[in-house]
């Protein structure tokens, strides 16, 4: 290929061209995504039909897992199939696709951070005033902002990615990542990464700083309080919050940081996974593992499935009699 603007199609990185190890990594990736599509369908099913998890801090941890449950099902199922059907490819349209609605949830995932950092401040710092600030409306504006800032963060860093003139179609990763996109280009790109970098570190950096900033306010209020039982409990809040920001930057960092010049496929393949796939696997897990709120919404899952099913079948059995 050479000078084409528009490919018909990309070819991804395969993991073997050993049909038996094909197979084992469609099992592997498959077990990952089922994983990570029930720890989070079962956060968003628990936090929905609970009402003692209708409060700000579950209302984000759900918009959370509906972001993880996408950002998991843009990269892992194409994988998948094309590790089943011994296949590479992807259109041009699905590439440019996956890469929109990657860096949209990815922006979004972290937006979304953000504003549960906000809601762990108000609600340690200014707890007298927690509903009168953290209230529905607020709380929905919140949510929708951080969509919002996603899908002009994906709309930039995908329209900047494809502006360019492309000499290869072979792309060094298993799904349509913007680092080895880039490499594919003829033309000079360096206005368009410097554009990228400048765009993301400012997005990054102010979220950064915003969760740090609260987090000052937040150890310095829990300080202030005079029994330890008082702050083992107010840090019980924020504890699960803090790991997966920390999870999320510790794989970023190791994704993003780490020198480029002599990287191989196999380790451009295992950061793809520390920042695209872990984090959708994990967060259920870091939330829900020391949650008694959520444990307790979890176990009451088969009851209302019970009832809930006893009050679809009641119409039809008056009927019948």
């Amino acid at each position: 290929m050479s000078n084409l603007t528009f490919p018909a199609e990309f070819l991804l990185l395969e993991f073997s061209d050993i049909r038996e190890l094909q197979i084992l990594h469609f099992f592997v990736f498959l077990a990952i995504y089922l994983t990570a599509v029930t720890g989070n369908l079962l956060i968003i099913i628990a936090v929905a039909f609970d009402h003692h998890l209708h409060t700000p801090m579950y209302f984000f941890l759900m918009n959370l897992a509906i972001l993880d449950l996408g950002l998991v099902s843009i990269t892992v199922p194409k994988a998948m199939a094309n590790s089943l059907l011994n296949s590479r490819s992807i259109s041009y349209p699905a590439c440019v696709a996956q890469v929109f609605f990657f860096v949209f949830l990815e922006g979004s995932d972290f937006a979304i951070l953000t504003v549960m950092a906000h809601d762990r401040y108000v609600a340690i710092c200014s707890p007298l005033h927690y509903e009168t600030i953290m209230h529905r409306g607020a709380c929905i504006q919140m949510a929708a902002s951080t969509w919002v800032a996603g899908i002009l963060y994906g709309a930039l860093n995908s329209g900047g990615t494809f502006a360019i003139t492309f000499c290869s179609n072979m792309i060094d990763q298993f799904f349509c990542d913007i680092p080895q996109i880039l490499k594919l280009s003829c033309s000079d790109t360096f206005l368009v990464e410097i554009g990228i970098i400048v765009f993301d570190i400012s997005l990054t950096l102010g979220c950064f700083v915003y969760i740090i900033v609260s987090y000052i306010h937040i150890f310095a209020a829990v300080l202030r309080i005079p029994s330890i039982h008082g702050q083992k409990k107010a840090l019980s809040t924020c504890l699960p919050h803090l790991t997966m920001v920390s999870f999320f930057l510790l794989c970023g960092f190791f994704a993003y940081m780490r020198p480029r010049s002599h990287t191989s496929s196999d380790q451009n393949v295992l950061s793809a996974i520390m920042y695209a796939v872990l984090p959708p696997l994990v967060n259920p897990f870091i939330y829900s593992m020391r949650n008694r709120d959520i444990k307790a919404a979890l176990l009451k899952l088969p009851d209302l499935w019970h009832i809930s099913k006893r009050m679809t079948n009641k119409p039809i059995s008056q009927k019948q009699h």
